[in-house]
């Protein structure tokens, strides 16, 4: 298999796509990379490393887009970018794959405009993992799609059960409507649109669900607007790091010794771990007519390399052939 990695994308391009790769080719059996950036950064870089360089090949892209950049105009004007080439050269069937850390607006408009829709797609989505007590879940649309439409909405849901399925392992994956009350005719006249057709025609759909139902884990997909989404992914994220802070703040109260107040920062770092985005990598467009998966902007290589993770077992378990089938 071959898996193109963006090597030009990320807050700290090249060295963690870099270091990424290298690990994931130390884990992964018939693996190869293509790494897609500017030739010669790439190639200084990769001088530092001992690896085996007959399964990493360096693709030159020699322009860069920004992560503040219009995706729009940035994919129209750097036709050489390694966001564009390297969607190209899955296109044409040159990788199976493709994986960045970079300007995620831009992955999502070229991997549309490049690679295409799925047979049967309306839109394609962003699902994010999102942790639970009884581990990571899907939260669909994650930023996408601001506004979704009553048929868009019941395509995203079948997508993410099937992801759930081929790619979490999840028997019968259940589909909770994120509401504002759990009631049938909660919410605004779209919401209730909605509701009522995920409740006549998607098997597995559990009704309206509120956002503290999300941890205890009600349902296995999360569904709602990207706007919606977004703001509770990005409010998760920032829920250790406040936590931390807090315990930080009260530790001096209880008068703990220095190797108490470690041991117990420790247990806290643990219990939050399931909120690190290095364990999760990244995540798929669910509903282009490819593999392309985007991180977080600031991927550590732990996180470039279960990115990499992702697409091998996305492409191994056909998720795209499976979505196809159950939507037509």
């Amino acid at each position: 298999m071959i898996v193109a990695v963006d090597a030009a994308g990320g807050d700290y391009f090249p060295q963690n796509p870099i270091e990424g790769s290298i690990q994931a080719i130390r884990e992964f059996d018939g693996l190869n990379i293509l790494l897609l950036g500017p030739e010669e950064l790439i190639n200084k870089k990769l001088s530092e490393y001992d690896y085996d360089n007959s399964r990493i090949t360096v693709h030159h892209a020699p322009d860069i887009i920004g992560m503040d950049e219009s995706p729009a105009a940035a994919v129209k004007t750097k036709q050489q970018s390694s966001i564009v080439v390297g969607l190209g050269l899955q296109k044409a069937g040159k990788c199976d794959a493709f994986v960045s850390a970079g300007n995620t607006g831009a992955l999502l408009a070229a991997s549309t405009f490049i690679l295409g829709k799925l047979e049967g797609v309306q839109r394609p989505t962003i699902a994010a993992y999102f942790p639970t007590l009884k581990g990571f879940r899907l939260l669909v649309d994650a930023g996408a799609n601001l506004e979704i439409k009553p048929e868009m909405a019941y395509q995203f849901a079948k997508m993410g059960q099937i992801f759930c399925r081929e790619v979490l392992n999840i028997d019968s994956p259940k589909v909770g409507l994120l509401n504002v009350g759990e009631e049938p005719g909660k919410g605004t006249q779209e919401l209730k649109e909605i509701f009522e057709l995920l409740d006549n025609d998607l098997k597995g759909f559990i009704g309206n669900v509120e956002g503290r139902d999300i941890l205890p884990c009600k349902a296995d997909v999360f569904l709602s607007d990207g706007l919606v989404g977004n703001l509770l992914l990005k409010f998760g994220e920032s829920v250790p790091a406040a936590l931390m802070q807090m315990v930080k703040n009260t530790i001096p109260e209880f008068g703990l010794s220095r190797e108490e107040a470690e041991t117990f920062q420790k247990l806290m770092m643990k219990a939050f771990s399931a909120f690190n985005y290095e364990n999760v990598g990244g995540i798929p467009f669910l509903g282009v007519n490819g593999v392309s998966i985007v991180g977080h902007g600031g991927s550590s290589p732990l996180a470039i390399k279960n990115m990499i993770k992702n697409a091998i077992t996305t492409v191994e378990n056909d998720v795209n052939g499976k979505i196809i089938a159950s939507l037509n």
